[in-house]
């Protein structure tokens, strides 16, 4: 189906899927470019596909212009081709967990994904104050790994219970109280806590934890990026 006009009902509908109160609403969002789409649809989550090409899916698709597709894409390089896709389903989580408190970052949060499908981490839980998971960086950074780990959203009091009822061994990351990661005594069911870019982790889960974790570094940097605090740490626990 062709569409030539911006002021199109579908135009405009795709248009608000940038906002995270709509996608919420719809419970739908965009991955754009080959790459993130081509993901999407191998793990059937597209619904329809907007695209400048001549191309044909399995799924609904729509012919549009650049002008069109501008007004829809929120990357300066305007992508040829925009997947709506419905957002997953969250799972029941068992194994080993990485919990994320404050996350504020997108590319941050994307990284992190990523390494954790590469070290092994089935599940992540992100509590309610971390930056959404369908924003358009997040799908970016994380390079379509969304669709290959379970990600669940809790407030910190559904964290807590979550931990405390199914016996998780709670290890937090602290600069000063930590020890080396190798010093640890690790259960089969451990959830890493990864605190906010600012502030580490919020008081609520620090006082639920089991044990810390300090990546020692040089006097000269301050400290780690969470991405890469994040990273380390499940390499480490994946050897």
């Amino acid at each position: 189906m062709e569409i030539t006009s911006i002021n199109n009902d579908k135009v405009k509908y795709w248009s608000k899927l940038n906002d995270k109160k709509f996608r919420d609403i719809e419970n739908k969002y965009l991955a754009e470019g080959d790459h993130l789409v081509k993901e999407a649809l191998n793990n059937n989550q597209v619904v329809e596909i907007i695209t400048t090409l001549d191309l044909t899916f399995d799924v609904p698709t729509y012919n549009v212009n650049e002008l069109i597709m501008s007004k829809i894409s929120t990357q300066k390089s305007i992508p040829n081709i925009i997947a709506v896709c419905n957002k997953n389903i969250e799972k029941d989580i068992t194994g080993r967990v990485l919990v994320l408190d404050n996350i504020q970052d997108p590319g941050n949060l994307g990284t992190i994904i990523r390494s954790a499908i590469a070290f092994n981490f089935n599940n992540i839980i992100l509590t309610n104050n971390c930056v959404d998971l369908y924003n358009e960086k997040v799908i970016r950074s994380c390079e379509g790994m969304i669709y290959h780990i379970n990600i669940v959203k809790y407030s910190i009091e559904e964290v807590k219970e979550f931990l405390s009822n199914n016996n998780y061994q709670v290890i937090g990351t602290d600069v000063n109280e930590g020890k080396l990661i190798n010093d640890i005594n690790y259960q089969d069911n451990i959830a890493i806590v990864i605190g906010s870019e600012g502030k580490g982790m919020s008081d609520e889960l620090r006082s639920i934890c089991d044990d810390y974790i300090n990546l020692p570094i040089s006097a000269k940097c301050e400290s780690l990026n969470a991405a890469v605090a994040a990273s380390i740490i499940m390499y480490e626990l994946d050897k």
